[in-house]
């Protein structure tokens, strides 16, 4: 089943008619950007992995953490090291040398988000530690062995990402991220109330620092630096060495958690992603608190008695925003610009590479971009624009992005770097223009927090055309059950949010497994088993790493299970379907053996045939796009008996069979109806 997504219901998916194409004096640009006049941009390397941040040496060298693991549904991954060196010889904006070391998946590794060069050394986020690696002079990659700076950080619940950031007193700060979405008593279940206090704030939820040049450090509480952060994945450090900024995820499933307070457009343009400055001790409100971009300010989270948004208690003590960005864009990735390339307007702001996220499902989309956004002595003004746009390609969501911005860095000279963790592209931006010149002041503005929570539209698929109609139907199901299930699935009716985890299409994302190609993690793929799973969701997940709460943490009535459980049953089978509509229309059919002799014979909607011979007291089974016949079923019965007439009752999913003496010679057993289930039986059968 495909859902196909229109563009431009929303003003956060656009660039604006004023956007530019690169500069003319650009190379050939094969980037597929949209950048600020005089900006180029090269694709500096392709296909490295999931690369996540990355970092560049004094020479030039860029320098990627890949990752792998349950964040990416435990995928196939490359056996060689998850860190790259990338290096461009040639002056091309192409690197033209490639190694990669650190460890692999025969080591246990799997990869991870943090990296950063600092002091002739490089620092790495490997599993549950971050490493220290000495380059020698002229070598691009170690020779040796890392070391342990810190280690002990928490992989387990939502988020197991561990960025860093060092400043200039070699303070090494960490984002451990949370282990759930808002602290509930059930993690992202229907109206759990929020844990009072919030023990998960001990070892979660902020930012821990650690010294650079110390080695074999353990992660404890003692080391917490600022809390109330969800996730701070985008860290960085300002142009004066000292002041340190991150960004932060916003909490998710406003609307689906608490149905009652929240519309299901609020929840996809609530709470607005935010940037903050660093302070000692500071408590920036997660998850008592997240912000409203209607009121401009932090209310009162609907775990912790808020209302809604007009409350807002404790709130009115954390530390405001520094500036604040459209909801569930997403931003993985920060720098502060200190070099002297690009023009005087871009010096000491903030870039911000914006990932997208799941959660605005099944809203348009926002975010899959690069912003910048101006800073000033610790607080920002009101500019802020699209600097680079275009990565996602044809579609913005996290099953079909082309590529997704996930980490930023800049070199010596001012170069400004930007990873994708789909493919594992890195892009290379360049200013063309003279940097002591005006830059124009045509640029595309962000969508400010408050006007893109006003203006969200219907749901994207409201307006798609889908094939709910097309898929098969259960037994036991209806078409019209399955064309509900789609309407819920994709967050039409009911609340649910299917979609925003597994994907429009039901082909997976790395939230959540594929649906349609028939691999179940949990059950047998039948429908009972499905609906079981929607039921009572997946509280340990086999290979993603966010659990799914009873009925995907939504309002839905028993009908509305039995119905998303009937589409995505139909959505698992379409390709069977397809392939029976594919298949060359048979002439014969072939049954092997001898004294068979075929009596009778029935068929299902899918065309699985079965057939009832006298000789063998057999039933046969022809699957829909065979030609040959296979024993599916001996009646245990006497010899004398055999199988005169079969009926396929797909209702009750149950053959029935007559059997009857197959001579009139007197005998003890008398003619009878055997009601046969072909579950018992059936290894292969799409029918079944």
């Amino acid at each position: 089943m495909r859902v196909e997504l229109l563009a431009g219901l929303l003003a956060l998916s656009f660039v604006g008619s004023t956007a530019q194409a690169a500069d003319t004096s650009c190379p050939a640009d094969e980037s597929g950007l949209t950048l600020p006049p005089g900006f180029c941009a090269t694709i500096f390397a392709d296909t490295v992995g999931h690369a996540r941040h990355l970092t560049v040496g004094p020479t030039g060298v860029v320098y990627v953490n890949t990752w792998s693991g349950r964040y990416f549904g435990n995928a196939v991954t490359r056996p060689d090291g998850f860190l790259v060196a990338l290096q461009d010889t040639t002056g091309s904006g192409k690197a033209t040398v490639v190694q990669r070391f650190g460890e692999t998946p025969a080591t246990g590794g799997t990869g991870g988000t943090g990296i950063a060069y600092y002091k002739g050394a490089l620092y790495a986020e490997i599993n549950d530690r971050i490493v220290r690696y000495t380059l020698s002079p002229g070598d691009i990659v170690p020779r040796g062995k890392p070391v342990v700076v810190v280690s002990g950080l928490p992989l387990d619940g939502d988020h197991p990402m561990h960025s860093f950031a060092i400043d200039a007193d070699g303070w090494m700060y960490v984002d451990v991220a949370s282990a759930s979405n808002s602290c509930q008593v059930k993690n992202r279940t229907l109206t759990s109330p929020g844990v009072k206090p919030c023990t998960e704030l001990l070892t979660r939820g902020g930012v821990w620092r650690y010294r650079a040049d110390k080695l074999n450090q353990r992660f404890s509480p003692a080391q917490r630096y600022a809390t109330g952060i969800r996730n701070a994945e985008g860290i960085a450090v300002d142009t004066t060495g000292r002041g340190v900024y991150t960004t932060q995820h916003g909490r998710d499933q406003l609307a689906e958690n608490w149905p009652a307070l929240y519309k299901p457009a609020q929840g996809a343009t609530m709470p607005s992603e935010v940037l903050v400055k660093l302070k000692k001790g500071g408590d920036f409100g997660w998850p008592e608190c997240y912000f409203d971009p209607l009121q401009q300010r932090l209310v009162l989270a609907p775990e912790y008695g808020g209302d809604g948004g007009k409350k807002i208690g404790e709130c009115a003590n954390k530390i405001p925003a520094v500036a604040t960005f459209p909801a569930h864009w997403g931003p993985n990735a920060l720098l502060i610009y200190g070099g002297t390339q690009f023009p005087q307007r871009y010096r000491h702001g903030a870039f911000i590479a914006f990932h997208g996220s799941w959660n605005r499902s099944p809203f348009p989309q926002g975010g899959y971009n690069l912003v910048y956004q101006t800073l000033n002595q610790g607080s920002a003004d009101s500019r802020c624009e699209i600097f680079a746009d275009g990565f996602a390609g044809a579609e913005k969501s996290p099953e079909n992005a082309s590529h997704r911005p996930s980490g930023l860095a800049m070199s010596p000279t001012g170069d400004l770097y930007v990873s994708d963790d789909v493919t594992g592209r890195i892009y290379k931006i360049t200013y063309h223009g003279d940097p002591g010149a005006d830059q124009p002041s045509t640029f595309v503005p962000c969508p400010s927090a408050s006007a893109a929570a006003g203006t969200m539209g219907a749901p994207a698929s409201t307006a798609a055309v889908t094939e709910s109609e097309s898929l098969p139907v259960a037994n036991g199901a209806t078409p019209e059950m399955v064309a509900l299930g789609d309407r819920i699935y994709h967050g039409q009716v009911g609340g649910a949010a299917c979609a925003g985890c597994h994907g429009a299409e039901g082909k997976g994302t790395p939230l959540g497994p594929n649906l349609v190609d028939g691999d179940w993690l949990w059950g047998d793929g039948s429908i009972e088993a499905i609906t079981k799973t929607i039921v009572e969701g997946v509280s340990k997940p086999k290979q993603y790493r966010n659990a799914m709460p009873p009925l995907g943490g939504a309002q839905l009535t028993q009908e509305q299970v039995a119905a998303v459980a009937a589409y995505v049953w139909g959505a698992s089978h379409r390709d069977a379907k397809d392939a029976i509509a594919k298949a060359t229309p048979r002439s014969e059919i072939r049954i092997p053996g001898t004294n068979v002799f075929p009596e009778s014979i029935t068929s299902t909607a899918d065309e699985t045939i079965f057939i009832g011979g006298i000789g063998t007291r057999s039933i046969f089974r022809v699957g829909p796009t065979e030609s040959t016949a296979q024993p599916w079923v001996t009646l245990e019965s006497d010899p004398r008996q055999g199988v005169f007439g079969v009926l396929a009752d797909e209702r009750s999913n149950t053959v029935w069979a007559c059997v009857s003496p197959i001579s009139d010679t007197p005998n003890k057993s008398e003619p009878a109806t055997v009601r046969l289930d072909p579950r018992a039986a059936c290894s292969t059968a799409s029918w079944c």
